[in-house]
């Protein structure tokens, strides 16, 4: 399959809306949730021919796996490709109407990361079609739910695959990214009591007591911009993205709740930054102003760059027969599938078309060269790390 025939790719599947509810309680029917492009998914690799199972995650939520199994392979590599998008409010193109200006693929997902989907799957093809001599093994994962609480991915890195590298398709540039914060996201809640909002003093207002809360946080998520940071990927941040709280305006408001959004450094651990939390704010509050956590509905692990360190040269080496040069290497302050995978033990770097400065936007677009560019890098990775001399890489 061509390099060309990328474009076709991803106009397919960003025309099958697969957009994460994030957590709202919505109807299995478009734009939602990732059947359609499963669905999608399953008919091409059915028309390849190839081995490939497709594992419900949740209701209406499938990972599809395919394999290229040469029987010379020496290595088996794994290709992660997330199949959901983030939601489309606000946009000012039609998400799921893919179009083709200037060079540009625009549409929702275009960019994060159906392009990245789209030249793993020209570049799995063409390993299929062409059965280069010496190629490695590929797995290609397309897994649901990253942009939310990661559970493909997590699904994935808990089958136990036996894999010598998983490479994670992100706009990167088609930069390597050996390194990137985790997450975990959580609720901080506060009550009080509901009364007419003409006597307020007969009830306890709850917005009120988050106030305080808030104010605590944002000290403390001062003081982490000052802690010892990362050498890559600086300090450990935290982020209040959403409250809600009260029925409505004439009722002294019982409830009030935040949603916490605390990026992770290689080293700390996921359930001691909550403990952090918990205390500073009881330093902070004494016991005034009551408050209690939510279970974290994310624990991304972050991604640190020593697991993979032995590939990254090899992988450096074929992306520059493709480019001409080697591409640089990269940590990045968000999240990915490579941290669960990591996590797991699997070797994982980042590397993906597209820059990330147009992810999530109003106007998503992917340049048409980075896409059919991917796709070169992509193969070369799979015959190269197939065959050139990586003993020395475990």
């Amino acid at each position: 399959m061509a390099a060309s025939n990328v474009v076709k790719i991803l106009s397919d599947l960003v025309s099958r809306p697969s957009v994460n509810p994030m957590g709202r309680s919505v109807p299995h029917e478009s734009p939602f949730f990732e059947g359609r492009v499963s669905d999608y998914l399953e008919s091409f690799f059915r028309s390849l021919d190839v081995p490939f199972e497709r594992r419900t995650i949740s209701p209406g939520r499938d990972n599809l796996i395919a394999k290229f199994e040469p029987s010379d392979a020496r290595h088996t590599l794994l290709w992660d490709a997330h199949q959901d998008t983030v939601p489309t409010e606000g946009m000012v193109i039609d998400p799921f109407r893919p179009s083709v200006e200037g060079g540009r693929v625009y549409g929702r997902g275009s960019c994060d990361v159906k392009g990245g989907m789209a030249a793993m799957l020209s570049a799995f093809a063409r390993l299929v079609n062409n059965r280069p001599k010496g190629a490695a093994r590929v797995i290609l994962a397309c897994t649901v739910d990253e942009e939310y609480t990661h559970t493909g991915s997590s699904a994935l890195a808990s089958q136990g695959l036996e894999v010598d590298l998983a490479i994670v398709a992100e706009p990167t540039m088609l930069e390597v990214v050996t390194a990137h914060k985790g997450a975990v996201r959580w609720k901080v809640l506060t009550e009080g009591v509901a009364c007419h909002s003409s006597r307020p003093r007969d009830g306890i207002n709850a917005i009120y007591r988050m106030a305080h809360v808030l104010t605590a946080i944002q000290n403390y998520s001062e003081c982490l911009q000052e802690s010892t940071p990362d050498p890559l990927l600086g300090p450990p941040t935290l982020s209040v993205g959403r409250i809600e709280g009260g029925q409505s305006v004439n009722v002294v408001p019982d409830t009030c709740s935040i949603d916490l959004d605390r990026r992770v450094i290689p080293g700390e651990d996921v359930d001691g930054v909550r403990q952090a939390l918990r205390d500073a704010l009881h330093q902070a509050l004494g016991d005034s102003i009551p408050f209690a956590f939510s279970e974290p509905w994310v624990r991304m692990p972050s991604l640190g760059p020593d697991r993979a360190s032995s590939w990254v040269e090899p992988v450096r080496e074929a992306i520059g027969t493709v480019l001409g040069q080697r591409p640089s290497i990269s940590a990045v302050p968000y999240g990915t599938d490579a941290g669960p995978l990591s996590a797991s033990g699997i070797p994982s770097l980042v590397l993906g078309p597209g820059d990330i400065a147009q992810a999530h936007t109003k106007d998503e677009w992917i340049a048409v060269d980075q896409l059919e560019q991917a796709v070169e890098v992509y193969y070369a990775i799979a015959c190269h790390l197939g065959r050139e001399g990586l003993t020395n890489a475990h």
